[in-house]
């Protein structure tokens, strides 16, 4: 954990507000990050008090409980939603002119700002439930919060007035003002003590169901991992709802059926949580050894399991009940909550702790129908791209390639093959399309370029036999794919690219080494961006024409131009993820932008000219690319 401090030297009578003392540090995005913010808070904010910093003169025992409540509930909620290192930041800042109190500031930083703040036409009520538990709280105690976007984060922060409030033990009343008076109020209905919780179980659940379950259905909805689900499931009913609780996941292959139903064999403990965090690695022991049994007919409601006594003890007996996890007619886990010190849940909780396991079984089947398909769609881009580059005599090559969708086959694909003795082609395309009916066209184009190519046909008459299959099959091919995907979706709001997606641009060449050095290259440009050579003196050009696009008409004859790349000279060919990048009004290849950052790559080899290429496209916006991205580099030796 790496920490920045800053003090301000102290002060004299009538001075005017100098610069804020302020603590910084990076905590890991795992569990261990909100017990290390909570000591870092109390820390600074003792080293202020013994060091004399002015503004430190109102620090309370009760204003050091919220600070370290605040930065505990926030670094819980970046490390849950964001899973990335997490930078904590206190500063304690005097009061400036007209401002009738110092302040504290507690913000927490993560590096994954995917999740956006509404945007009402009038402030949201400090109850609303948008981002959880812990911003609810944190309405409750500041004085003012909010979340401010920057480049690559999201940092959310909460300002605490530092005006001298007693210290913890003294009556609410005591509080400087009515306002902080309702804070404090909330903040203790919200983090009630259990005699509270449980004697106002009835009245909390017929006041906030509605917002609790709207909360949790927004927490769980696009979630993609079942274990980040797992998570939130606990970190929305602990400490709210129960004491502890812990989640059980089935394989996927146990799926449909659980033997008698009673075991939890092919089953895995994927969350264990606790108000107490030095209980939790002790009940997930105890948990893992004897693991509640369900009846074999169990449905999705409460089925009473056994106290985990030996792992809890210390702690005054409880209930525990389990809910099967289903969706779909399957069983996909289990989830257990329980509560010490009561007899029985109140039924309303039962019944909306039910209706909650229903949203948590949903999310996690989701989150496995998504991963199934990212699945399948890595082993299909997989297969239509080579498994490597041809090694080519006199040859070096580069290759970079990037689809939009990480997780889904692109639109783009290349090649560099032998096509006979001393014969080599290569080729770097993009389908008019994306998804599943662009790997179909990918998938056929492909391998009957490599067939025409190994057939003797030269590069012209490739491109025009290729044109005729992409209309007389490809169409079809991808035809069936969009009926198959929307057949899968059940035909609700699924969009399809139609014809266009057997649309094709292509950079097809053939190389062939010169004897001496250097290599003779033949190419043909289909409605591609053009390829561009890169002489050792920095000199650019364009050695070729465009042609119109594969796959749009059919009595169209290409042609294809010769020339020579001597020692030294770099050929590039891109798509149109790289010419295409925008930013505001303007694309990377406006005013021959891509030329210019070609030319600065003289002197490179192949592999460093691609690297460079996609660099400098990335860095030309701070927006994520929003089209696949190919490179082939290949440089004369």
């Amino acid at each position: 954990m790496q920490r920045e401090t800053t003090f301000r030297a102290s002060a004299q009578p009538g001075h005017q507000p100098g610069p804020p003392a302020v603590v910084r540090t990076s905590l890991p995005g795992n569990s261990l990050a909100p017990a290390a913010a909570r000591r870092f808070v109390r820390a600074a904010l003792a080293d202020w008090t013994e060091l004399a910093v002015p503004a430190a003169v109102g620090i309370t025992d009760r204003l050091a409980d919220d600070a370290v409540l605040l930065a505990s509930e926030l670094v819980t909620n970046a490390v849950v939603h964001a899973g990335t290192t997490v930078e904590l930041m206190c500063r304690l800042d005097e009061a400036g002119l007209g401002e009738s109190a110092d302040s504290l500031v507690i913000e927490v930083s993560d590096h994954h700002p995917a999740r956006s703040v509404r945007n009402e036409p009038a402030p949201q009520p400090p109850g609303t439930p948008e981002y959880g538990r812990g911003l609810r709280l944190v309405a409750s105690l500041s004085e003012s919060w909010g979340i401010t976007y920057r480049t690559g984060t999201k940092a959310v922060w909460a300002r605490l007035p530092v005006d001298g409030v007693p210290a913890a033990g003294q009556e609410l009343q005591s509080y400087a003002n009515e306002q902080a008076q309702q804070r404090g109020v909330r903040a203790a209905e919200i983090l009630a003590p259990l005699p509270n919780r449980i004697a106002h179980d009835t009245e909390w659940v017929n006041r906030g169901a509605l917002s609790f379950l709207a909360e949790a259905s927004d927490l769980l909805a696009g979630q993609f991992d079942e274990d980040l689900v797992a998570a939130l499931a606990g970190q929305l009913l602990v400490p709210r709802l129960a004491d502890w609780c812990a989640v059980w996941l089935d394989d996927e292959s146990e799926v449909g059926g659980r033997g008698d139903g009673r075991g939890f064999s092919g089953t895995r403990l994927a969350r264990v949580w606790h108000t107490s965090e030095q209980r939790i690695e002790e009940l997930r022991r105890a948990l893992e050894k004897d693991p509640p049994q369900l009846p074999a007919l169990a449905g999705s409601g409460a089925v009473p399991v056994r106290w985990p006594t030996e792992a809890l003890a210390g702690e005054a007996p409880g209930t525990a009940l389990a809910y099967r996890l289903t969706a779909g007619g399957r069983s996909l886990g289990t989830l257990i909550i329980g509560r010490a010190g009561t007899v029985r849940f109140a039924d309303e909780v039962t019944g909306l702790i039910e209706d909650f396991s229903r949203r948590v079984a949903l999310s996690i089947s989701a989150a496995r129908r998504y991963q199934r398909q990212a699945t399948i769609s890595q082993v299909l881009q997989r297969g239509l791209l080579p498994s490597s580059v041809a090694e080519i005599p006199g040859v070096r090559s580069g290759v970079v390639y990037e689809p939009r969708d990480k997780g889904g086959p692109g639109g783009d694909f290349y090649d560099v093959f032998q096509a006979g003795k001393g014969r080599w082609c290569f080729a770097l395309g993009d389908v008019q399309g994306k998804g599943v009916e662009a790997a179909v066209v990918i998938g056929l184009a492909r391998p009957w370029l490599r067939l025409l190519a190994r057939e003797g046909y030269e590069v012209a008459e490739v491109l025009d036999r290729l044109n005729q299959l992409l209309l007389d099959d490809a169409t079809e091919a991808a035809d069936a794919a969009a009926a198959a995907v929307v057949a899968v979706a059940g035909g609700q709001g699924v969009p399809t690219d139609g014809a266009t997606s057997r649309f094709l641009s292509l950079l097809y060449g053939e190389l062939v080494p010169i004897d001496g050095g250097g290599i003779r290259c033949t190419l043909a440009s289909a409605g591609h961006p053009l390829p561009l050579v890169l002489s050792p003196d920095g000199t650019v050009r364009e050695p070729v024409s465009s042609q119109l696009l594969l796959g749009v008409i059919d009595d169209v004859t290409y042609t294809s131009e010769t020339f020579d790349l001597r020692t030294g000279d770099t050929l590039l060919c891109v798509t149109d993820g790289v010419t295409e990048r925008r930013t505001g009004r303007h694309m990377f290849d406006d005013e021959d932008g891509l030329a210019t950052a070609f030319a600065s790559c003289a002197g490179l080899d192949a592999v460093l000219v691609a690297e460079r290429i996609k660099r400098l496209v990335h860095e030309f916006s701070d927006r994520p690319p929003d089209d696949d991205l190919a490179v082939l580099v290949l440089q004369a030796q």
